[in-house]
């Protein structure tokens, strides 16, 4: 049995477009390997295009990936064994609340259907969905049931979908931008409903998100993307007090912060199509660190200490150490 919960290894996602001569290829992902250990959070972060949402995607077999293995608990998820106790095993929870809920159908039956589909209650399937309701702080659920989404809130709309990802009892949750389309104090409320939850259900989370804020209220780890690439990896308290490369410091420095020094202060330039670059540091055209070597040569992840890495060859001699 694995120590860890999952294991992503060195997954790559291509995407084709175009017929024959005029067919191009964009590589979204790139060789992104990373561990989760039960009851973990991680938080990958990142701009838009960086990946991360394919990534969650592959995780949860919503799309293929074009190489690589993923995991869980030592059993790659491709096997066909596997196929029918993944979606009970992987649940994801979208960014917009508003899109995942059929405006058809009632809130009872949004949360009863794949309970009825999955055998999950052996008792009323209403009983079922009043339970799941109450827990994710919905109350009276008698008053619930039979609203429509257009009836209720988008905070209350997100409780929903998290009532109906719980009805399956997953292990693993992954939660794509899950506040982004709330309120501020909306979305906190909703963060800590998933820390609560984490702790009665033993649950885990990959967090998709670009706001550092978030990754550091709800997550143990922080990996930062760009490119399709790992760029940082490390405990979260070590990424946000002390990002190392210039990507993470970029994006700490874009989030608000009233206590925020001038000192180190990166230069924002517009991105390029890093998909034509055939060598060298996807970050290489942002950076004020950019050398030759970093122009020419490919940049692999260096280990500091513990679990923190980074791919920079301003730290190319640590590991050597």
């Amino acid at each position: 049995m694995s120590k860890y919960q999952l294991q992503v290894k060195e997954i790559n996602k291509v995407f084709s477009s175009g017929f024959l001569i005029n067919k191009t290829q964009f590589k979204a992902v790139n060789n992104v390997s990373f561990n989760l250990k039960a009851g973990e959070v991680i938080a990958i972060v990142g701009e838009s295009g960086s990946g991360k949402s394919t990534t969650a995607r592959m995780i949860t077999n919503l799309i293929k990936p074009t190489s690589g293995e993923i995991l869980f608990e030592g059993t790659n998820i491709k096997e066909k064994k596997f196929q029918k106790e993944l979606p009970e095993r992987f649940q994801m929870i979208f960014q917009d609340p508003f899109a995942a809920l059929n405006p058809n159908h009632t809130i009872g039956y949004a949360i009863g259907r794949p309970l009825k589909l999955k055998n999950k209650t052996e008792g009323s399937i209403r009983e079922k969905v009043i339970e799941l309701l109450t827990l994710v702080g919905l109350t009276p659920a008698e008053d619930f049931i039979e609203k429509y989404p257009y009836q209720i809130s988008g905070g209350q709309k997100q409780r929903v979908v998290i009532a109906r990802v719980l009805g399956l009892e997953p292990e693993i949750i992954v939660a794509d931008e899950p506040t982004s389309m709330l309120d501020v104090s909306i979305g906190i409320d909703i963060m800590n409903l998933l820390l609560d939850l984490k702790e009665k259900r033993n649950l885990s989370y990959i967090l998709i998100t670009h706001n550092l804020a978030s990754a550091r209220y709800m997550a143990d780890r922080i990996m930062v993307m760009y490119a399709g690439e790992i760029v940082e990896i490390g405990d979260c308290e070590d990424v946000i007090n002390s990002p190392k490369h210039p990507y993470s410091k970029l994006l700490l420095q874009s989030s608000p912060d009233p206590w925020q020094t001038n000192d180190e202060q990166i230069d924002f330039i517009e991105p390029l199509d890093t998909n034509k670059l055939d060598k060298g540091c996807k970050f290489q055209f942002r950076c004020p660190y950019a050398t030759e070597q970093c122009r020419n040569s490919e940049i692999s992840l260096y280990k500091l200490v513990d679990e923190r890495e980074v791919r920079c060859n301003l730290y190319e001699k640590v590991e050597d150490r």
